[in-house]
């Protein structure tokens, strides 16, 4: 089995930057397939960014692209989320996730998820 935890929110200012990690834990590596999701207030979770094994193909929703930057390193079993240039309408909830196979943005399909940490940004 593996646990998945998230750090690194918190309230930032409109223009703003914070960095989530994702550390994995309970195996010897971490799913191949890593993901970012979050969930606002009344509104279905929503897939954010992924990443493959290496880290040579990343994935994004159109409403992050050129702003976000997922990366892992796996020698740490971590993965991140830079987040610059933040939004009031980035709130929400922060969900890392796991699985193996092909990269997908269906929340159903992974089999692993943190426990969330918050992101607040203040206009």
């Amino acid at each position: 089995q593996v646990q998945l935890v998230e750090s690194g929110g918190g309230l930032v200012q409109a223009g703003g930057s914070l960095r989530l990690s994702c550390a994995a834990s309970g195996r010897t590596f971490s799913p191949s397939i890593m993901a970012w999701f979050r969930q606002a207030p009344g509104k279905e979770r929503e897939f954010v960014a992924a990443i493959n094994w290496n880290g040579d193909s990343t994935y994004y929703a159109d409403s992050v692209r050129g702003r976000f930057t997922i990366s892992r390193d796996n020698a740490k079993n971590t993965v991140y989320l830079q987040m610059n240039s933040l939004k009031p309408e980035d709130t929400a909830v922060y969900y890392c996730a796991g699985k193996g196979g092909i990269p997908t943005r269906t929340v159903s399909s992974y089999n692993y998820w943190g426990q969330g940490t918050q992101v607040t940004v203040s206009s």
